[in-house]
């Protein structure tokens, strides 16, 4: 009887599964592979870290270190004169021409006369009295306007709806002139202070509105919304982050104000005036007085000096950050 042969012991599949000619010590340093890979690994990262180290000597196409930012402020003593040098020049000139001769008298009186004719109105008490009535009512005016256009520029900005009410009717308001109206307010109001007040506040409102407009829209809308996420809402959200947003803008208005101030203050102070430096224009023109004439366009310009550097105060205190801006 036939044996079948005995079926032969199959290898564990994994254990001897090395190709032919492998020996043991070869097994063994494919076993210790992962240790020299690793330190192979370490060596060829310091070489690729050495060679991507830059080198101090190389060239570096021309770009130099970053520089530290150090605020240098020119000194007070040189930085104030330098404000009047134009000025200065322009009053040399005009003394210089009205010395030669190359200015009439009739035409352009010149810097002793003008002084001369300061220092007769201070000495009658005139100077004083009509300088504060002109700013009387410049200040009362633009306080008005002022606050009218910005109550009127934060509810056109904050709203959709105050916008599609109010805008319409300032961009016809800001696009007629003020000067204009002088004679339907003279028939409205009569030629007294309210008259003048009334005037110079329609001259101021429309530039206020169009700038306190344009700062609320520009504020960052992730701004307010991380405000509103902390709890501000309402009046809070509109002073404490709207308004100090805008403020640039808003500070803007009221220098542009101040200015267009001086102009209505000129045509208000033109009709029914006993007082004011409009008032004493109006004598100089009656009586041909050139140096009176050239005095009240040099107290216009102080009195727009003093609303300049007013604003400017307010913009040091709540803005100091701005003056890191202009190169020095």
């Amino acid at each position: 009887m036939a044996t079948s042969a005995a079926p032969a012991p199959q290898r564990a599949s994994g254990i001897d599964d090395d190709p032919p000619g492998t020996t043991e010590h070869e097994n063994h340093s494919a076993a210790a592979d992962p240790a020299s890979d690793a330190i192979g690994d370490n060596a060829a990262g310091r070489a690729t870290a050495t060679a991507a180290a830059p080198d101090p000597g190389a060239d570096r196409s021309g770009l130099a270190p970053p520089r530290a930012r150090v605020e240098r402020r020119r000194p007070a003593w040189v930085s104030l004169p330098l404000r009047f040098v134009l000025p200065a020049l322009i009053i040399a000139a005009w003394w210089i021409g009205s010395a030669t001769g190359a200015l009439s008298p009739q035409v352009l009186a010149g810097p002793p006369k003008v002084w001369s004719a300061l220092l007769e109105l201070a000495r009658s008490g005139q100077l004083t009295d009509f300088a504060l009535a002109s700013f009387t009512r410049a200040a009362l005016g633009v306080a008005l306007g002022v606050t009218v256009g910005m109550a009127l520029g934060l509810l056109a900005g904050l709203s959709s709806l105050g916008e599609e009410l109010v805008d319409s009717t300032l961009q016809i308001v800001r696009a007629v002139p003020f000067l204009a109206l002088v004679p339907l307010f003279i028939a409205w109001f009569g030629i007294d202070e309210l008259y003048k007040v009334l005037l110079i506040a329609v001259a101021t409102v429309a530039p206020m509105y169009a700038y306190t407009y344009l700062g609320v829209r520009n504020v960052d809308r992730k701004m307010v919304e991380a405000a509103r996420g902390f709890g501000l809402t309402g009046v809070r959200l509109v002073a404490e982050v709207i308004l100090p947003a805008a403020l640039p803008g808003v500070l803007m208005a009221l220098r542009v104000c101040l200015s267009i101030s001086i102009t209505g203050l000129i045509a208000a102070e033109q009709v029914g005036t006993t007082e004011g430096v409009g008032y004493l224009v109006t004598l100089a023109q009656e009586y041909n007085r050139t140096d009176y004439m050239v005095l009240c366009v040099v107290l216009y310009a102080l009195l727009g000096l003093v609303f300049d550097g007013a604003v400017r105060l307010v913009e040091r205190l709540a803005m100091p950050w701005r003056r890191q801006v202009a190169m020095r």
